[in-house]
Parts: C-alpha cells; structure tokens; sequence
C-alpha cells in the first residue's frame, strides 16, 4: 500500500467511525430490538450501494474505493455490534427479538445496497 492509499483509508475510516459514534451514542429501541446498529448497517450498505455504482460509471480510481467502501464504510457498518446484540438477545432468552434483528440487519441492509445502486443509477440515467 502506497502513502497515498493510507492516507485515503484513513481518511475513510475515521469519517466513518466519527459518524458510526455519533449515531450510535444515543440507545434507540424498537420494543426489545436495538435499532441503533440497524439504523447504521442500512445507511451504510445504501451509501456502498450508491458508491458502487460511482465507482464504475465515472470510472473511479481504486484510491476512492479505499476511501468510500474500505475506509468509510467498513468503519461505519457494524457486523461486529451486530454479532454481539444477537448473542445478548440470545443470552436473554429474547429469541423472537434476536430472530427480528437478523432478519432487519441482513435483509435491510441488502435492500438498501440495492436501492442506493437503483437510485444512483436511475439519477445518473437523467442526467443528475
């Protein structure tokens, strides 16, 4: 990895960390489900969705991918608070709640790679 790269990961990666504390210092609770790493996982998979499509269409330099995708949004997302929740909800016997959580925090934050994608695209197609 050149200076440049690092410096580009880096950036990503603490914008992305900043914004994942500021949403998440706030508990936000839907009944028993932790929203707050919720919120973030699905704001973040749209974000990369609509990266993804910059990427390719503008033809991006990778350096981009390291700041957008790598740095920002693998600092955002939460798979691992995610992991934890789930087994916390486990542990608590709160299954029904823990069902819930995986299917919100995979099945949102897919659909949300896909809208960002379809969104991106469709305002790129009209000229945006």
């Amino acid at each position: 990895m050149k200076g440049i790269e690092f410096v580009f990961l880096a950036v990503g990666a603490v914008a992305g960390a900043f914004l994942r504390f500021k949403l998440a210092e706030s508990p936000l609770l839907l009944g028993t489900l932790p929203a707050n790493v919720l919120a973030i996982n699905i704001i973040g998979s749209f974000i990369l969705g609509v990266f993804s499509v910059l990427l390719a269409v503008w033809n991006l330099d990778t350096r981009y991918s390291l700041l957008a995708a790598v740095g920002f949004c693998g600092s955002l997302t939460t798979m691992s608070s995610f992991a934890l929740e789930t087994s916390n909800l486990i542990d608590n016997k709160q299954y029904g709640s823990m069902a819930i959580n995986i299917i919100a925090n995979v099945g949102l934050s897919i659909g949300a790679v896909m809208a960002g994608r379809t969104i991106t695209a469709l305002l790129l197609r009209g000229g945006v």
